[in-house]
């Protein structure tokens, strides 16, 4: 499985290509913004329609991660539902992929802007995870340190490829979205710019993740 490794706070981690981070030695996979259901809340509130299988389709690529790679710990970083009802909206046929997903191993959903409400699907509810010498949480704290966050969609721009990208620097962490359909804020928008220090790396993306200088 392709990756880039670095190191955060002592910890050495890895920014894989689907834009889940391992952590291999606490056997910790990390996805954020699965944002599952957003084309049934879409459709709900009006919304022109998107492709049905999104969730599936995210379902799909988190089970392969989770084959693969045989996780003590998974941790959703917060927006893992587009909204509470979404959660309680799920077919059934992807609440038992979820409840297989999480058979043996700790699972933990922190809550997100989209998702303040605990989703009662099993797994742990908390507004952040403190797992030395790392803090997961749903948006970024400008003061924190060794942080590992979401929240933004971050993608960059190389010449002419554009892909879901992680930002990283000393600090923190920022993960792409993961979730289908999930959109993105280009590296250079001025969100980030109190968030990520000189020096910055953005890591794309993709079958060969390349990390290149943050695109500002």
């Amino acid at each position: 499985m392709t990756g880039f490794d670095f190191t955060l706070a002592g910890a050495r981690l890895t920014a894989l290509g689907s834009g889940a981070l391992w952590w291999d030695a606490q056997r910790l996979l990390c996805v954020s913004d699965l944002h599952l259901g957003k084309s049934e809340r879409r459709m709900r509130r009006g919304g022109s329609a998107l492709p049905p299988y999104e969730t599936r389709d995210t379902l799909i690529r988190l089970s392969d991660l989770v084959s693969a790679l045989q996780p003590d710990t998974v941790v959703c970083l917060g927006d893992s539902f587009d909204d509470d009802t979404a959660s309680r909206a799920l077919p059934d046929a992807e609440q038992s992929q979820l409840a297989t997903l999480m058979q043996n191993r700790r699972w933990i959903w922190i809550t997100g802007n989209h998702d303040p409400a605990p989703a009662d699907l099993g797994g742990e509810q908390m507004p952040e995870l403190q797992l030395a010498p790392l803090t997961f949480r749903h948006i970024a704290d400008p003061a924190a340190k060794a942080e590992i966050s979401g929240h933004y969609h971050p993608k960059a721009r190389v010449r002419s490829t554009s892909r879901p990208a992680f930002l990283v620097d000393a600090a923190r962490v920022i993960l792409p979205a993961f979730g289908t359909y999930t959109g993105g804020l280009r590296s250079s928008d001025p969100a980030f710019a109190p968030l990520m220090a000189p020096g910055a790396l953005a890591i794309l993306t993709g079958p060969r993740p390349l990390p290149v200088p943050m695109p500002r």
